[in-house]
């Protein structure tokens, strides 16, 4: 890896699979492993990461602010070696202090949770990206109302953490249908995959309408199939909203099947 200096940090969204599967070597995850475990040999190495996950949303904006987080197992009925894991790595108080500052300055409530454990949307791509555990993390919440707009504006006041060396990393699902996830049905794969194309070119090709097309991505093909809810999607708005002003457009940094539904990384520079 190279070291942060001067240089922006990118932003990344990343696809975190089911559970604690991707960490118990669940072949359904092999594409998605390798991805998370060879992710950050092309990002400098952050001072500290900021990840937007899809497993905790508050009334406002809420940052984890304990020095040391603990673990927070939040599934079920997996073997109990997923309930032994561990991701050490400490919080940074300070940090989250300033990126509740950036967000007040910008309009937007916000409060630190100084009890908050890492949940496995955090953990899980974590482990694979950073195993070492030694770079801070600070987690952050969605806001439960889940507008799109209010996402991409959580984003755009994070956007000055890339000059100082922070990571800012989404982490949830580009495609989260839990039903589709176990069926059998051979329409899954290319529902999943036009929605999965419109977001790649909505992201990827240049086009200066890309902030109003994800403001109303339920118009998007196969929308609502892809995302019943759609508190997986919204870090990708965070991370849009991060990445836009330095990055016009994003890469397509992975592509794969889960569970026979395609799925994406991305990643602004």
């Amino acid at each position: 890896m190279t070291h942060a200096n001067d240089s922006l940090m990118p932003v990344l969204f990343v696809p975190h699979g089911g559970g604690p599967l991707p960490l118990l070597n669940d072949t359904n995850h092999h594409e998605l492993r390798a991805f998370l475990s060879s992710v950050a040999v092309n990002i400098p190495t952050p001072k500290a990461i900021v990840l937007i996950t899809a497993h905790w949303e508050e009334a406002q904006v809420t940052l984890s602010s304990h020095p040391h987080p603990g673990m927070l197992f939040d599934y079920y009925g997996f073997p109990p070696e997923a309930y032994q894991l561990s991701y050490p790595a400490s919080g940074e108080p300070a940090l989250a202090e300033k990126i509740a500052s950036l967000l007040t300055a910008n309009g937007i409530a916000v409060k630190l949770d100084d009890q908050r454990a890492f949940d496995h949307g955090t953990f899980v791509p974590l482990t694979l990206m950073y195993p070492e555990a030694n770079i801070p993390v600070v987690q952050m919440s969605l806001v439960q109302h889940l507008d799109p707009n209010a996402h991409i504006a959580i984003g755009e006041a994070l956007a000055s953490l890339r000059e100082q060396g922070v990571l800012i990393v989404g982490s949830g699902m580009s495609f989260h249908n839990m039903r589709a996830f176990f069926s059998s049905d051979p329409k899954v794969l290319p529902r999943s995959q036009a929605f999965d194309d419109w977001l790649t070119q909505v992201l990827t090709v240049e086009q200066s309408d890309a902030k109003s097309q994800l403001m109303h991505w339920q118009s998007a093909p196969e929308a609502r199939f892809s995302h019943p809810r759609e508190e997986h999607l919204l870090p990708l708005h965070v991370c849009f909203g991060a990445g836009q002003f330095h990055s016009s457009q994003a890469k397509h940094q992975f592509s794969g099947v889960l569970f026979n539904t395609a799925i994406s990384g991305y990643l602004w520079q």
